[in-house]
């Protein structure tokens, strides 16, 4: 029998616990290749619930590029910064994340929008359409965009149940994550140290395994792929976000194309700061050793 589903934890989900308990045990008494068909299937509903947020975002946004009036009153990133804030209240509201968790993506927000707006200032991307609720020209949705990383890593923190047999230390993440943030803003005016960055963060987590749980058993994955799968699909979601026009790149002015991959490095080192920030908010060192 299966154990307590985590999804007990979101009462909205409570009513599906039942079902997937029948297909578990029917999946298990039915040979390797069928359970192996049903944890595949409730690994990428698990998946895609995590990405809940950021999902709803990326469907507004490209909503509201094909099909949302541009003469209308409101333009059209207002309505975004009030889409985000709206899904942000449901979510807390219908239990499918807890207020401690939307404090977390609160703090994104803040540390992405500070971040937004010394790049916006930079040149380095811009916001091409008319918005009032802005700061420093940045609108309002932008932090909305980095929170919902974090709210994908909480998410798959808990629906997965975590743990690990090696991972670095609090404070390793603390300084890794200043110098990286640092590096942001100082790679304008002195050398840019990404590569060091990288080399550290390897380091850091070289040896590390994180083990999930799909069903019942928990499986293992080297801890450095698990985030470059996570930054992958970021990469993802920021062509979606471009080519729904929410920002455009000096490459993108004339005609949308694909982001360059070289970002692929950049929201690399962004994952590792939100990563950073819900692993030193939520867990204790103690609680992420296990017997693995």
């Amino acid at each position: 029998m299966l154990k307590k589903s985590s999804a007990n934890s979101w009462p909205f989900l409570k009513k599906f616990i039942r079902f997937d308990q029948r297909f578990g045990g029917w999946a298990r008494s039915n040979g390797s290749w069928a359970l192996f068909g049903y944890e595949f299937l409730r690994f990428g509903i698990k998946q895609a619930w995590a990405c809940l947020y950021g999902a709803l975002l990326l469907f507004f946004l490209l909503g509201s590029h094909f099909f949302y009036p541009r003469d209308f009153v409101l333009p059209r990133y207002d309505f975004l910064v009030i889409v985000a804030v709206l899904v942000q209240f449901a979510m807390v509201f219908f239990g499918l994340e807890s207020r401690r968790e939307a404090r977390i993506i609160f703090l994104f927000h803040f540390v992405g929008t500070v971040m937004e707006i010394f790049k916006t200032n930079m040149g380095s991307w811009r916001y091409p359409e008319l918005s009032y609720l802005k700061i420093g020209g940045v609108p309002l949705f932008t932090g909305f965009m980095y929170a919902s990383v974090g709210s994908y890593l909480a998410r798959v923190w808990k629906l997965f149940d975590f743990r690990f047999n090696i991972h670095p230390t609090r404070i390793s993440l603390v300084v890794l994550s200043i110098l990286i943030y640092g590096n942001f803003f100082s790679h304008h005016y002195i050398f840019d140290v990404r590569y060091l960055l990288f080399a550290v963060s390897a380091y850091l987590f070289y040896g590390s395994w994180v083990h999930f749980k799909v069903a019942q058993t928990h499986r293992k994955m080297p801890m450095l792929l698990g985030l470059l799968l996570v930054t992958l699909f970021i990469w993802f979601a920021e062509n979606i976000g471009t080519f729904a026009s929410a920002w455009v790149y000096p490459d993108q002015e004339k005609s949308w194309k694909i982001v360059s991959f070289a970002k692929f490095g950049s929201w690399y080192l962004l994952m590792l700061i939100s990563y950073s920030m819900v692993y030193v908010t939520n867990f204790s060192s103690e609680k992420l050793k296990t017997s693995f």
